[in-house]
């Protein structure tokens, strides 16, 4: 008669055991399908893909290690992929910040050819004006003020790239600044949801 009763104890413990095995299969399988889909893995979401209650996520020691090892690679992908894009978006603004200082190099070059021809102008007007007709005379004045008006539309656009490069050089600050705290964030420690 004491035979019974141990019988039934242990078909009862196999039996549990038995749909203990089947759920923890189904929420490796849940995390694998989370993981596949990129979404988020959490507690919330496997119980829910898995039909198992969040106690025995949180009671079962394995089916606890599963979520919080998917959990640490999706954190690790994650900050990877927020490394990467700010990498990107930094390697932009270095780029923008690079070409504005080159166009503003190329305008300061184009600025000072022709101050360096009016001055060549100016000196050969005073060389030889005794020597030149009205005519003349009016042609150079006309030339002088075209490119007076040259240097002046190019000093405008070298003011208007050095405020790109000001603005480009405060965009990367920026971007050092976020990419700085966003790595903090990386390496702060998640909690378990």
């Amino acid at each position: 008669m004491n035979n019974v009763p141990e019988r039934r104890t242990a078909a009862a413990l196999a039996a549990r055991r038995s749909r203990t095995d089947t759920a923890l299969l189904r929420v490796h399988e849940s995390i694998a399908r989370i993981q596949r889909e990129k979404a988020q893995v959490n507690v919330a979401a496997v119980a829910r893909r898995a039909n198992v209650s969040s106690t025995f996520l949180y009671a079962n020691p394995e089916a606890r290690a599963a979520i919080a090892t998917a959990m640490a690679e999706a954190g690790d992908r994650r900050s990877r992929l927020l490394v990467e894009q700010d990498d990107e978006r930094e390697a932009t603004w270095r780029e923008r910040a690079l070409n504005a200082e080159d166009a503003l190099k190329a305008a300061q070059g184009e600025i000072l050819a022709p101050r360096t021809r009016i001055g060549e102008l100016l000196g050969k007007i005073r060389d030889l004006q005794a020597e030149w007709t009205e005519e003349a005379i009016q042609r150079i004045t006309t030339e002088n003020t075209t490119l007076k008006q040259r240097v002046r539309q190019l000093t405008t656009d070298n003011r208007t790239l050095d405020e790109r490069l000001t603005a480009a050089r405060s965009n990367l600050r920026f971007q050092d600044r976020r990419v700085a705290d966003l790595e903090a964030r990386v390496t702060g420690p998640e909690p378990l949801a």
